[in-house]
Formats: structure tokens, sequence, C-alpha cells
């Protein structure tokens, strides 16, 4: 048979506009919200305030730790005193040994209070700090999830940041479909809203695991060059776009496997001779495969009996 590429094109995923970079943000300690900055679609700066929670049972923590920790101090400086009297009056030999031994023990208990009363007071403040959250990038918020009076948990998602200056079609793609994708795959990807604008792209990320009640992999397309129109969260489809190569199809039996290199049979039509020729195989089924290198359009290919030849 003689081969030629198939029209471009392929089955159309349907999906969405989304960030490539994002960040759910929540808070790392318990408490009420007192007040959120920031409302869906706002720009933020770097380090810009999102929202608060009360901090006065934060900073009663605080003074409290502080307080432990002055009399650590004052506790440490009375034993270090003792320990110093003790020491001479134990050299003069006017007092025992184990009267000296146990100054020296009060004074070490001492130190490891006063340096736990400091890590105290460093945990305080740490915690006064998660009161406040920041975001770590320039972006814009996507959601919102809390409101001021609420009581949040550790971790709970109060604003959505992404990064809207990269964004990706992300879209769920047939397992057996998915099979043959690899990272770099071109795309063509239109809005909805816009058929006519066509955008490429290629495959970032291919989920290693099919869902199990879709049987569909969910595929993420970096979208090369979008305009302003593919807006985070416009729906689009994304349909794949191959080379020349990668879309010429031959039935399964042109194909010959030799220590792990593919080749194929070719015909020339001056001498009537043929040829054996490597190829690269982009994807292969139960009846054909695709060529990715090594076959142009026109070549004559032998399609039965290649294993005799």
């Amino acid at each position: 048979m003689i081969v030629a590429p198939e029209e471009a094109g392929g089955a159309v995923f349907a999906g969405t506009v989304d960030a490539r970079y994002e960040s759910i943000l929540g808070f790392q300690v318990l408490g009420r919200i007192i007040a959120r900055d920031v409302n869906v679609g706002d720009n933020v700066k770097q380090g810009a305030r999102l929202a608060a929670l009360d901090p006065t049972p934060f900073r009663l923590a605080l003074r409290n730790a502080e307080a432990d920790l002055a009399r650590a101090d004052a506790h440490l400086q009375e034993t270090k005193s003792n320990a110093a009297r003790q020491r001479q009056l134990f050299q003069r030999g006017v007092n025992a040994k184990a009267e000296f031994e146990a100054a020296e023990h009060e004074f070490e208990s001492a130190e490891a209070s006063q340096e736990a009363a400091q890590a105290n007071v460093r945990i305080a403040q740490e915690r006064l700090s998660y009161t406040e959250l920041h975001t770590e990038f320039d972006g814009v918020v996507a959601a919102t999830k809390a409101e001021v009076g609420q009581v949040v948990q550790p971790g709970q998602e109060v604003v959505h940041v992404v990064r809207p200056e990269e964004r990706e079609a992300v879209v769920d793609v047939p397992d057996n479909v998915a099979l043959n994708l690899r990272p770099g795959a071109a795309f063509v990807v239109t809005s909805e809203a816009e058929p006519d604008t066509r955008v490429r792209g290629q495959v970032r990320e291919i989920a290693p695991q099919a869902d199990m009640t879709t049987r569909t992999r969910r595929v993420k397309i970096t979208l090369v060059d979008p305009p302003l129109s593919f807006r985070l969260g416009t729906i689009v489809k994304a349909v794949a776009r191959m080379d020349a190569g990668a879309e010429i199809e031959l039935p399964l039996s042109a194909l010959l496997d030799r220590d792990g290199r593919t080749f194929v049979w070719v015909v020339d039509d001056a001498s009537k001779r043929v040829s054996m020729r490597e190829v690269k195989v982009a994807a292969r089924d139960a009846d054909s495969f695709r060529v990715a290198d090594g076959l142009a359009a026109g070549t004559r290919v032998v399609t039965a009996g290649v294993h005799s030849l």
C-alpha cells in the first residue's frame, strides 16, 4: 500500500482553562476570622495580607510565655549566684561537698528551665504570626471559602490564589486514548465561546491512573500564548494534532520487530526491489500502528508476508 497522512485532528475533549500554579491557603492555627481583606477576582501582590484571625488568645499566650521566661531568668540568676557562693565555701572547706553539688544541680536545672521558657516564647511568637494569612506570590483570588466571624480549623481552606499568567487546558481523556499520549504531544485548543480562535498546546501532565468511575485520565495541556479571552474557567475543546510522520497509520501486519527495533519493508518503484527501513512507532493497537518517524507520504510499503522477505 502507499502510505498517506491522515487528515490532522482527532477526537475532541472538553475541559476548562485553569492556572498552572495555584495555592490553597489556610491558617495553621484554630481561630475566629476577624478580617478577610480580599474578594474573588482581586489582584494581590506577594506578601499581601489576605485574612486575619482574632489575635487576643495568642497575645495572651505570648504574655504568659514571656512572664514564665522572666521568672525562669530570675531563678537562673539566683541559682547561679548560689552555686558560685557554694563553690567558694566548699573551696575554703566551710561547707560539705554535697551542699556544693546540690547547688550545682539546681543551677543546671534552672538553665534547662530557662531554655524551655525561651523556646515557649518563640513558639508563642510563631503562633501569633500564624493569625495573619499572606500570599506567597503575585496572583488573583480565585475563590474564598470562609467569612468574617467564622471559626476555622488548622489547614481549612480560606483563600484560593492562582497565577494567571501561565494557563493550561485541563481535559479528561478516555483511558485507552491517554495510553497513546506522551508529554509534549501537540493539541489545538478552542474556546466554546470563540470557536474560531485556535491556541496551540502541549501535554504537560497525564494522570498516572484512570478514574475508577469514568475510566478517564486527567490531562493538562500547557497553552502557548493564549489570548485574554481564554480566562480561567473558560470552557474549551482540545483536539490532538500530530506531525505528518505521526499521522501515517499502517496495518499491524506491515510492522517487523527485531532486537527491540521496528522496521517496515518499502518498495523502490524504479527498481521494483524491496528494502527494510527502520521506523519509530508512535502508538499501536490490535490492528494498526502509527509511524512517528522514518516514512514519508507516498512511500510504498509491504503490508503482507513481511516475515518471509
